[in-house]
């Protein structure tokens, strides 16, 4: 901080005995290096402070570019999600109703899991169908 020599602490108490006396020097010594103490310590409190704000805000600011990357990633994941169950739509689309036992089109939210929706109370039930073995058999 301060480049102060051995001929300067001289010249200083020279000045400081001349000015003060043999009586007062020493209090006034001691009164200078308490002053000189509290503001060594308030100086490296506030260097102490000042790192570890640096130090936090470097923090700050790779913890920002983690986030950063990582909703990339996950855009980057719900995209690819979309564009395959967008590939599937297009394919189920494309692709002739496949057709049950009871001759029943299974649609896009029989698939997603959600139950069937239930024949109206008064509609006669459809005719079971018969196999093309069956068939085969009843002609011989």
């Amino acid at each position: 901080m301060f480049d102060i020599g051995f001929f300067e602490l001289l010249l200083i108490g020279i000045v400081g005995l001349l000015v003060l006396g043999p009586e007062r020097l020493p209090r006034a010594a001691r009164t200078a290096g308490l002053w000189v103490g509290r503001i060594k310590r308030s100086v490296s409190t506030m260097q102490r402070e000042i790192t570890s704000q640096l130090e936090a805000e470097e923090l700050r600011q790779k913890l920002a570019e983690q986030q950063k990357k990582l909703d990339e990633n996950v855009n980057q994941a719900r995209r690819g999600v979309e564009k395959h169950f967008e590939i599937d739509k297009k394919e189920d689309s494309g692709a002739p109703p496949s057709t049950a036992g009871d001759a029943t089109p299974v649609d896009e939210s029989t698939r997603a899991g959600e139950p069937a929706p239930s024949a109206p109370a008064d509609a006669s039930p459809a005719p079971p169908s018969s196999s093309p073995a069956d068939k085969d058999s009843a002609s011989r």
